[in-house]
């Protein structure tokens, strides 16, 4: 896959799986997400091997980061969106969402799903609604699967 990469006021947008920081998305997804606490880090690294990653750097290093599992033909689940505390506030949280929904391999997607307990007026500034047929879908869920 080729690496797209965009340059935007001293940050670094860029899908190079060879810059996300490892230990930096463990850290935060275990210790300081609400999705995923006490995620092990062989599951982020399984994750991160199996998605369209999107990291954000600045001088210092990576400051954000996003996950999309998708097919890359009809759907897609955005996952793990977070921006370091530090640099909250700057609109870079936007600005990663403009940049992955402006992937070339996502631009056909029939259906593109999130799950959010706080962020729903940042998504829905992407178009982002609730379900229109909720009472077509289904999950299996295990709140505790990657923590074991």
């Amino acid at each position: 896959m080729t690496e797209h990469r965009r340059e935007e006021d001293g940050l670094t947008f860029s899908t190079d799986p060879a810059r996300l920081d490892i230990d930096l998305i463990h850290s935060f997804l275990s210790g300081e997400s609400y999705w995923v606490p006490d995620i092990r880090r062989e599951h982020v690294e399984t994750a991160i091997a199996h998605s369209l990653c999107f990291g954000v750097y600045d001088a210092a290093g990576q400051v954000a980061f996003a996950r999309v599992v998708s097919d890359r033909a009809g759907f897609a689940y955005l996952a793990d969106v977070f921006v370091l505390p530090r640099r909250r506030g700057e609109g870079i949280g936007k600005r990663l969402m403009a940049y992955v929904l402006a992937h070339p391999e996502l631009q056909r997607l029939r259906r593109f799903l999130l799950a959010t307990r706080d962020a729903h007026g940042l998504y829905a500034q992407f178009g982002f609604r609730p379900l229109a047929a909720p009472e077509r879908f289904l999950e299996r869920y295990d709140a505790d699967a990657l923590s074991r």
